[in-house]
């Protein structure tokens, strides 16, 4: 069950409407220049734990491709990009393994590692070859009174093993199918007790859990066990999409706004999973896990116990994919009260999360000199346009000097500056107008001049969202106009702030609502 600040990655994890790119409004400016050993690996980086005691080796003829994005004008010797943003750069030796597209194929102990540096680094997208069957995977659904959904799901499900754990429905679940067995509690346990109960009964190297409510595309495991051909990673993720997503459209203004941004979307980008970046977590209603990895969910958690599940085995060691070419189609809710009833239990939480893993549950994080920049600039004064430029110059300074020999440093650096002030923005307007509206409206009833502004920023920072959407997936035709997505956008805000507020009150503990403004 999804949770936190559920429209990632429009709005990434709780507090991170850019963590990579937003907490980077601060770490940009903390980019590293590392030189690679002839290897490729960085010298000065710290290896990532080893994942609950496995190798990490990468098995021979596993492939990774370098994100072009991250090579200025296609210089391969030169790779700037990552979450933090770091610069990495290319020895004669590592360009030497590097083909002309950015591919590299590992074959031996030094290709080996230098895959495993780039795709450490987020610079790299892994390109496996190969991986388990599906017969190495038992599927596992939780449901509770959805008999319609589980038969839907077992006709896409043929030829899989398959357990259903019935939650305590009023009429108990059927699995007529073979291959399929059935769990049944008495009572109602909750998503993750259900979940954790498959897998306990399941016997493969691998469980893929579904929920009920969520119909896959046929190749959607053949394209997620490729990953797991890499040792180390113990989870990935397929987009979740709508069930509608087919041009049918969508019967109400609710159900097309779930269709193109359900909390449940983690968007077209392929990316690593972790706290703290443009994809922090990935929704249990569809993933895969390696079950020697897997951690089990929280059972005292009936809301963000996905995200917990995440942060935990990322902790451990283990690495998690999120891959949008693999598809599920999920029957998002349609009517607008069960969708802004959705988002304000989801806001409940960010308190039971801000209590397990503290910082990372943060609102805002953001550097110092970053949102000492981002406030002038909200202040709308010559002073303040005055002072921030002071700011971010001084940010770009210390960020060419870092670039070193970079080809068109300064360039770079102004670009990045300027990137990072504009998530800055994007995460101060997003914290105004979704963590502390409470607070806003307070202001805006006792200041007129920060009304003007909070209507300015819940107008500007709709637009960009919405613009922002339609260049990341330009395949796919926006669910609504701008006009109506603003509408939706505010009120889902609003139902998430409200469901924050009301888990900090009620957990009485303010961890929540901190924000982290890191020197």
């Amino acid at each position: 069950m999804t949770a936190l600040d559920d429209s990632a990655p429009r709005r990434w994890g709780p507090g991170q409407e850019s963590s990579a790119d937003g907490k980077a409004a601060g770490a940009h400016t903390e980019t590293t220049a590392t030189q690679p050993n002839s290897s490729g690996s960085d010298e000065e980086g710290t290896a990532p734990a080893e994942a609950g005691g496995v190798g990490t080796d990468l098995p021979d003829g596993f492939q990774v491709q370098i994100d072009l994005r991250c090579a200025k004008a296609g210089d391969f010797r030169y790779l700037v990009g990552g979450s933090p943003t770091r610069l990495l750069r290319m020895s004669d030796t590592a360009l030497g393994m590097t083909s002309e597209d950015g591919r590299i194929e590992v074959c031996d102990n030094v290709t080996r590692r230098l895959a495993r540096a780039l795709l450490d680094a987020g610079i790299a997208n892994p390109r496996p070859m190969f991986g388990p069957q599906p017969s190495d995977v038992t599927v596992v659904i939780p449901v509770r009174d959805n008999q319609a959904g589980v038969d839907r799901l077992l006709r896409a499900l043929d030829g899989l093993a398959v357990i259903v754990v019935d939650d305590g429905s009023s009429t108990p679940v059927l699995a007529d199918r073979s291959g399929a067995q059935v769990l049944r509690f008495d009572d109602n346990r909750g998503p993750s007790a259900a979940r954790n109960a498959g897998a306990a009964a399941a016997t493969t190297d691998f469980v893929a859990f579904l929920d009920s409510d969520v119909v896959p595309d046929a190749d959607w495991l053949t394209v997620l066990l490729t990953h797991f051909s890499d040792p180390t990673v113990g989870v990935v993720a397929p987009r979740i999409v709508g069930l509608r997503d087919d041009g049918t459209p969508a019967s109400s203004l609710a159900a097309r706004y779930e269709n193109g941004w359900s909390s449940l979307d983690m968007g077209p980008e392929e990316s690593a999973v972790a706290p703290s970046t443009r994809t922090p977590y990935v929704p249990s209603a569809a993933m895969v896990v390696r079950r020697s990895a897997f951690c089990g969910f929280d059972e005292s958690l009936r809301v963000a116990e996905d995200v917990d599940a995440c942060w935990r085995m990322h902790a451990e060691g283990w690495r998690i994919r999120y891959d949008p070419v693999a598809r599920v189609a999920h029957e998002h809710r349609s009517d607008l009260r069960s969708v802004l009833s959705r988002r304000c239990f989801y806001g409940t939480g960010a308190a039971h999360l801000a209590s397990r893993h503290g910082d990372r549950a943060a609102p805002v994080v953001m550097s110092v000199p970053m949102a000492a920049a981002v406030a002038a600039l909200l202040s709308r004064t010559r002073f303040g346009a005055a002072l921030a430029m002071i700011i971010l110059t001084h940010l770009a300074v210390r960020m060419r000097r870092r670039l070193g020999d970079l080809p068109s440093a300064p360039l770079v650096s102004a670009q990045m500056t300027g990137r990072a002030a504009g998530f800055g923005l994007l995460q101060a307007a997003d914290a105004i107008c979704r963590h502390y509206w409470p607070v806003a409206v307070v202001l805006a009833l006792v200041s007129r001049r920060f009304r003007v502004l909070a209507v300015q920023v819940a107008i500007a920072e709709g637009v960009v969202s919405w613009v922002r959407d339609l260049l990341a997936d330009p395949t796919r035709p926006p669910a609504l106009g701008p006009l109506r997505y603003i509408v939706m956008h505010r009120l889902d805000d609003l139902a998430y702030g409200a469901g924050l507020w009301q888990g900090v009150i009620s957990h009485r503990d303010p961890e929540a609502l901190r924000p982290v403004i890191s020197r």
